[in-house]
């Protein structure tokens, strides 16, 4: 599949940009740098960013409905607060896993924040978790135990399935997810992408129930339906995209992030482009 595709070479080229986040009500693209620690805010128009210092790795980023972010820091979720630059940790879910980091993580639809750890070692092993926050609470719920590199967070129209991914061990899952708990269940593989493929790294999932995952061994995104069917893929000008995130008007343009593993003109970069279809709206978690 061809797509339309622009560059954004005017925002900053990240080490390792995640977590690109749509704000409807600022008509701006959150977006984050993981080695240097970094929050961005940009204009999707011009390329224009706002950057905001970390004191440590942010994985992932959430909308609050207040107004604030929530961030997972190394050392755990924070909210943080661009108006002031205030920065306070809200909870530490896993302060016993010292070689662990948050990677991956999304607000739910109904206004929950899910986020995943990985194992930050060369020689990574199963000992990451996937983890949940509610709104007024100062720890963190365990949904899931023995992955690798958690990731591919994204929910079905409906919100009652949720996307999930672990990089390391290239599979992409669905659970059964229920809004009013905040529960998973009943969890079943979707795909086991090759390599050549892409390995799963961050998803979305657009209004038709599709889930676009960035094949980060690839330079590709690859457009999975819930039976397993791999629909079709569009080829990037990075070699290795990490997220897409639906924005823009109607959420009909997708943005994607890339890191610079290899040495390449664009690697880095924000990548934008329209695959054809609308998107999901991501939910503000509900302070």
């Amino acid at each position: 599949m061809t797509a339309p595709i622009r560059i954004l070479d005017v925002a900053p080229a990240a080490g390792t940009g995640e977590s690109p986040v749509w704000d409807e009500e600022l008509g701006r693209l959150w977006w984050v740098d993981i080695p240097r620690p970094a929050v961005h805010r940009t204009d999707p128009e011009t390329g224009e960013t706002e950057t905001w210092g970390m004191p440590e790795p942010v994985g992932c980023l959430g909308l609050c409905r207040s107004g604030t972010l929530l961030l997972g820091l190394r050392s755990g979720i924070h909210r943080f607060d661009p108006k002031d630059g205030s920065l306070y940790r809200v909870a530490a879910p896993e302060p016993d896993r010292p070689e662990n980091r948050l990677n991956d993580g999304k607000v739910s639809p109904e206004g929950r924040f899910l986020v995943g750890s990985m194992h930050d070692v060369p020689e990574k092993g199963p000992h990451a978790a996937l983890w949940s926050l509610s709104p007024g609470e100062r720890s963190c719920v365990r949904l899931a135990d023995g992955l690798v590199i958690s990731n591919g967070l994204a929910w079905s129209p409906d919100g009652r399935t949720l996307w999930h991914s672990d990089s390391r061990a290239s599979v992409i899952w669905n659970w059964d997810y229920d809004p009013a708990t905040g529960a998973i269940s009943n969890r079943r593989e979707i795909a086991r992408p090759t390599d050549a493929i892409g390995r799963p790294d961050g998803g979305a999932v657009d209004a038709e129930g599709a889930y676009w995952s960035a094949g980060v061994s690839a330079g590709r995104l690859n457009r999975w339906l819930p039976d397993g069917t791999l629909d079709r893929f569009v080829e990037l000008p990075v070699r290795s995209p990490t997220m897409p995130c639906f924005g823009g008007p109607g959420l009909r343009t997708l943005f994607v992030t890339s890191l610079q593993k290899e040495t390449g003109p664009h690697d880095g970069r924000l990548v934008v482009l329209d695959v054809g279809v609308a998107g999901t709206p991501v939910g503000r978690f509900a302070d």
